[in-house]
């Protein structure tokens, strides 16, 4: 496969079929001919903090890191954390990739003892779960017109505001969410 879409956001159509789903945006992590991976990054994970996933490591972070917000990166593995990063950390040997410029993934306790610490990267998420796909699930969704691939922006993956994030990444298509139609597929 030579065709990516690792690097870019896959945007949920209106009636995409899936609640789990509905207006989600996730940046796509990873995708080959095997598998694809992403993290939805619009999503709170509203009954656990930074500060709590950091507590169950043993660290204890500043006051205004404490108070960040988790993200529900999607339904596989919620127990799994996965951290996207700026470019200035870089995890133990093997344990860092490059997602599109500017944004790294790590999902190693490294990491989070970064953060906790003095060492935390300028930029940063975290998100419990992930999104994954099949061999070939993920294109035929593609092809149902589920979802639109969005050119990657640094400040939707890393802004605070979740709430028009799904709207912002349609726009920077320069389409309004409301010419969209919801007769879309389903994933």
């Amino acid at each position: 496969m030579t065709d990516t879409i690792a690097g870019k956001l896959l945007v949920a159509m209106p009636g995409i079929g899936d609640p789990r789903f509905e207006r989600t945006v996730i940046l796509m992590c990873a995708h080959d001919e095997e598998h694809a991976m992403g993290l939805v990054i619009n999503k709170l994970r509203d009954e656990i903090s930074l500060s709590d996933v950091l507590g169950h490591l043993g660290v204890t972070p500043n006051e205004t890191i404490a108070a960040r917000a988790v993200l529900d990166g999607g339904p596989v593995r919620p127990e799994r954390g996965f951290v996207l990063h700026s470019e200035d950390f870089t995890g133990a040997e093997g344990a860092t990739q490059d997602v599109a410029p500017g944004i790294r993934l790590t999902a190693t306790r490294d990491v989070l003892e970064a953060i906790g610490g003095d060492k935390a990267p300028e930029k940063f998420v975290l998100a419990l779960g992930c999104s994954s796909w099949g061999a070939g699930q993920l294109e035929d969704e593609l092809r149902q017109a589920a979802w639109l691939l969005v050119d990657t922006d640094n400040s939707i993956v890393f802004d605070d505001q979740l709430d028009d994030k799904w709207e912002r990444s349609i726009r920077s298509l320069g389409l309004e969410p409301s010419q969209l139609s919801s007769a879309a597929g389903s994933a």
